[in-house]
């Protein structure tokens, strides 16, 4: 995608339309300004995976790709950008968005699709040889299953730059009703009173029947030991 620009001195006004940019490798550093809606328009678009061929006028031409945008928080238009200069044929290491196609066979059964990882940090043989973006089959995935980088599909000639054994996508278990997430807390709450002894095992399983609730249990075994205390008072 071509990109024309001006040449930009350090804290030069610029015109209207024009936001500041800077391009850099190991070896050199160039400061320009771009238009602000053709590069907004075209980073919209093709993100940090874009390969932008920039012209300055009246200098050079050379590729680049998006390293960091500065935003204006309020209204989320560019107002920097960091470009990465890169040489035609050589590799490149570069983040890539993940998607998924297709519906999962957990999703099917209630399960939730949780994509873990949105980008991977690839090595691509050259910069025009970049994936736009890395699309994984999700269909065969049941609940419990989950996605490697290493077994993420990558286009010939594209290595994985990161850990292989990243979880980039995993099924889970159907989240909770409300119902169930009560029940669940309260058979927690139930068994931590059983192992602290101040109720019986028939008493949880009262509880738990929906026969008697906690507090009437706490109650009736508050007066049990109260009725005990005063036997033991009278035999005194």
């Amino acid at each position: 995608m071509e990109l024309n620009a001006k040449p930009r001195k350090s804290q030069e006004k610029l015109a209207e339309g024009l936001i500041p940019a800077v391009a850099y490798n190991k070896e050199k550093n160039v400061s320009f300004s771009i238009d602000k809606k053709a590069f907004d328009r075209a980073f919209r678009q093709t993100s940090t995976t874009g390969l932008f061929d920039i012209t300055i006028e009246g200098g050079e031409t050379f590729p680049a790709l998006v390293k960091t945008v500065q935003m204006d928080k309020r209204k989320r238009t560019p107002i920097h950008v960091d470009f990465y200069m890169v040489t035609y044929g050589e590799p490149v290491e570069v983040n890539v968005p993940v998607h998924t196609k297709g519906k999962s066979q957990g999703e099917v059964m209630g399960g939730l699709l949780d994509i873990v990882v949105h980008n991977l940090s690839v090595i691509a043989p050259g910069p025009r040889r970049i994936p736009q973006e890395l699309v994984v089959d999700v269909a065969k995935l049941n609940i419990g299953d989950h996605v490697t980088a290493g077994q993420v599909k990558l286009p010939e000639g594209v290595k994985l730059a990161g850990d292989a054994e990243q979880v980039v996508i995993s099924v889970l278990p159907p989240r909770l009703s409300e119902g169930e997430a009560a029940a669940e807390q309260q058979a927690a709450q139930v068994a931590g009173l059983v192992a602290a002894g101040e109720i019986s095992e028939e008493a949880a399983a009262a509880i738990l029947e929906g026969d008697a609730t906690v507090e009437e249990v706490k109650a009736e075994a508050a007066g049990e030991t109260e009725g005990e205390a005063t036997e033991e008072k009278t035999e005194e």
